[in-house]
């Protein structure tokens, strides 16, 4: 069965990357209007976070919000066959990019600069973008369906950058990319397995499980932090990147994790739609009751 699914999934990556971008978005719109009417997790999931991050808007509006935002999940899976499958150089000139100077100096300074990459817009765009700037690892998690690892680590890694396991040899990879001052990218949002791996901190005015990683390499390398977004607009994306905040590289765990959640959130406010909503974001250890899920 799993060989059946991947060879299905490369078979739609391939179609979709011979279509025009606009054509592709649209047809994953159609895709998410479809899969709305049907229902399952991903809606579910999807209308839960919505309601927990923006309890001030009214029923109607969130439930827009949620419609809009597997639609933009719908077209962040259509355009991934032309993010990973066409050449850099066809996707480049689709790119507005403001604020890689940040990183270009801190690299010309030698200085490290840690990218925090959100769940927002595709982030698959600014992870092969930031190999143009200078050396780059990242952290790597095979996907569930193994068949598919190879594709992706070959797409991700076309631009030049470094995949290394999420475990303590990756992240002595990530460590030493930093003190050697090149750029390490980390998904901040992401919601650690190990429950040592992180702490309880508020998003979105939510409490939800935060990995520490971000704050501890900020702390040990004296990296620059910098968030980088894509965010989808018409013919392509405006990939973004700013300063985070100093609240980031405080030595007080809670303080900086609050202030890492505030970048994220910083972030996807300009597309709120655009965030991976269907993620189950809002989960706290060690669990509390029945759970936000249940």
């Amino acid at each position: 069965m799993d060989a059946l699914k991947v060879a299905l999934v490369k078979a739609l990556l391939r179609f979709f990357s011979t279509l025009p971008l606009a054509l592709a978005r649209s047809l994953g719109r159609g895709a998410a209007a479809i899969y709305w009417h049907i229902g399952g997790r991903a809606r579910d999931v999807t209308e839960r976070n919505v309601a927990l991050a923006f309890p001030q808007l009214e029923a109607a509006e969130q439930d827009q919000l949620a419609r809009s935002s597997l639609a933009a999940t719908g077209e962040l899976m259509a355009e991934m066959g032309r993010v990973w499958l066409r050449p850099w150089s066809r996707l480049v000139p689709r790119i507005n990019v403001c604020g890689d100077e940040l990183i270009a100096d801190a690299l010309a300074q030698g200085r490290g600069v840690l990218v925090l990459v959100p769940h927002c817009g595709n982030w698959e765009v600014v992870g092969l973008h930031l190999a143009q700037l200078g050396p780059v690892v990242s952290l790597y998690q095979p996907p569930a369906l193994e068949g598919l690892g190879r594709l992706i680590s070959q797409a991700r890694q076309s631009t030049g950058a470094k995949l290394v396991p999420t475990d303590k040899t990756g992240i002595g990879e990530l460590l030493r990319a930093l003190r050697a001052g090149q750029i390490a990218g980390l998904l901040p949002d992401q919601v650690p397995a190990d429950p040592t791996a992180g702490e309880n901190a508020p998003f979105m005015g939510v409490p939800c499980f935060t990995g520490t990683l971000a704050a501890r390499l900020l702390q040990r390398t004296g990296a620059l932090a910098v968030t980088g977004c894509a965010e989808r607009i018409a013919g392509g994306f405006a990939l973004r990147y700013r300063l985070a905040d100093q609240a980031v590289y405080s030595e007080d765990m809670q303080q900086a994790l609050v202030a890492i959640n505030d970048e994220v959130e910083s972030c996807l406010r300009g597309c709120p739609e655009q965030y991976q909503w269907e993620y189950k974001r809002f989960r706290v250890r060690p669990r509390r009751g029945p759970g936000v899920y249940d």
